[in-house]
């Protein structure tokens, strides 16, 4: 029994003298209760930005603009004068739904030509889609009955009987960005490319660090002492076996039947930067760890909450703006986004760019520091290697 105890004390020991498990058994709980948490604090999706074409521009529609804003699921980023360039500038500012009030719309009303309120929701968000539309459906039926009982009022005509016999305008949902009416559709790619992050990261953390383990770092610098060099060798594989994978999930795109169409050099440009953003930064965790174990375990617990953080499930706008600062310091979030616009809101190539220019700072950020800590260490290592030449002269 005292044995057993004594072995209970040691594992204890060895538990705490090791610098990573602890921060791992009882940081990544913690970690991940608190950003968890916050992410979904809000539990319900408020305050969705839409965009209002208002054409009429007289009280009826100011009315209609005014409830939309009082509605606590949707907020109104923008009001336009007319239906002129109306996508790309929804895409710009991220609005989820458009509401087109037509020209001469009290007039109609008023004159009983039964007018359109069309409103076009971006479907490519099963969550923020459902809500938006929901909230305009709503606001859109109270004004259609406060229209349809003052109307009765002026005429005489008793309330249950008007609101059966009479309909001011009609009000129409366009879903947009619809690939298919299954869940898989929107999941799929967000899934796929989440995982491509992670084992990219992951067998780029043991690319350095197995050499440090393996003690073959002195003969890598040995054959080739520049830092450059060294990182393109390293990197090449990783760039390569990348578009084995793409092809892959290409191959899954056909087989489901997704239509994954779109400018080809622009999601090429966009993909090789994603790429090399993921690989600079697992360089950086590596150089800085230079375990196997240790830098495993730090990238296991990084990148698993990224799929989370990236805005693809919950809308980016529900998040704390603390949590906001996180998310946009991980590749995948701005990498996401431009595949969302590029393949499934079909939108102009120029709307990507501040997406591809935060991945660009990324990968630019990592790869100076991935630089400058491999500079320091093959300098060290040279100097290790003259060390030894010198004790054999």
């Amino acid at each position: 029994m005292k044995t057993i105890f004594e072995l209970i004390i040691r594992e204890f020991k060895l538990f705490f003298k090791n610098p990573v498990l602890p921060v791992l058994f009882l940081g990544a709980p913690i970690m991940y209760g608190i950003l968890i948490g916050n992410v979904y604090k809000k539990g319900n999706v408020t305050d969705i930005p839409i965009l209002v074409v208002d054409e009429d521009n007289t009280t009826t529609s100011q009315k209609i603009i005014q409830m939309l804003e009082d509605n606590e699921s949707v907020h109104i980023a923008e009001v336009l004068p007319t239906t002129f360039n109306t996508k790309n500038r929804a895409l710009e500012i991220g609005a989820e739904v458009v509401v087109v009030i037509p020209r001469n719309f009290q007039s109609d009303v008023q004159q009983k030509k039964l007018p359109e309120i069309a409103y076009f929701v971006d479907a490519s968000n099963t969550l923020t889609s459902n809500t938006a539309a929901i909230a305009i459906t709503t606001v859109l039926a109270t004004m259609k009955a406060g229209i349809t009982i003052e109307t009765a009022r002026k005429q005489g005509v008793p309330e249950y009987l008007a609101t059966q016999n009479y309909e001011p305008f009609k009000s129409t949902m366009i879903k947009q960005n619809i690939l298919s009416g299954n869940y898989l559709y929107f999941m799929l790619p967000g899934v796929l490319l989440t995982v491509f992050q992670q084992v990219l990261l992951l067998g780029l953390a043991l690319s350095f660090s197995s050499e440090f383990e393996n003690k073959t770092f002195t003969e890598l610098v040995s054959k080739t002492s520049n830092p450059f060099t060294i990182l393109f060798v390293k990197i090449f594989p990783y760039i390569f076996m990348s578009i084995f994978i793409y092809l892959l999930y290409y191959g899954f795109g056909l087989f489901y039947d997704m239509k994954l169409e779109t400018e080809f050099w622009p999601f090429i440009y966009a993909t090789l930067i994603f790429i090399l953003g993921v690989c600079f930064l697992g360089f950086l965790v590596s150089l800085i760890l230079p375990s196997q174990l240790k830098a495993t375990e730090v990238l296991m617990v990084v990148a698993t909450p990224s799929f989370i953080l990236s805005g693809f499930t919950w809308p980016l706008s529900q998040m704390p703006k603390w949590i906001q600062t996180i998310s946009d310091c991980i590749p995948l979030t701005h990498y996401l986004k431009i595949f969302r616009i590029l393949f499934i809101e079909k939108g102009d190539v120029s709307l990507i760019q501040p997406h591809l220019n935060n991945l660009i700072v990324i990968a630019s950020i990592c790869f100076v520091l991935s630089l400058a800590l491999l500079t320091f260490k093959v300098i060290k290592t040279k100097r290790e290697i003259k060390a030894v030449n010198a004790d054999k002269i």
